[in-house]
């Protein structure tokens, strides 16, 4: 099965992902994060780097398979493809293991919402570029 993926649609999409994580945990929910999370200033303080790296070469990766899950759709068929995988997969996986591991409603709402955001413009972006 051959793959026609555009690589400056990843590269968008990735740097999407990692800005809308940028808001999402600063300006958006940090503080109501941060509570939900049970992580101290302190803790947020250290691997900052490998935070934000690894952070970023997921979003890579998401992307990248993102794209051939898309294949060759349009922006608004590739932003319902990442409301579907924001939504169906990743909201969905998270929603198990946080049953499992007794987490908060909040800490999944906003975990959750920033995947499905995300990947609703990881989607479009790819769609609009593929």
């Amino acid at each position: 099965m051959a793959m026609n993926i555009n690589w400056l649609a990843v590269l968008l999409s990735a740097l999407a992902g990692f800005l809308v994580g940028g808001l999402w945990y600063s300006v958006l929910f940090a503080k109501a994060w941060q509570r939900a999370a049970g992580l101290t200033d302190e803790q947020l303080k250290h691997g900052t780097v490998r935070v934000f790296a690894g952070s970023f070469l997921l979003s890579a990766v998401a992307s990248v398979v993102l794209a051939a899950f898309i294949g060759t759709a349009d922006v608004g068929s590739g932003a319902l493809a990442g409301l579907a995988v924001g939504v169906g997969w990743v909201a969905a996986a998270f929603g198990v293991n946080y049953l499992f591991e007794r987490r908060s409603l909040a800490l999944f709402a906003i975990n959750a919402g920033y995947n499905m955001v995300t990947f609703t413009a990881m989607g479009a972006i790819i769609g609009a570029l593929q």
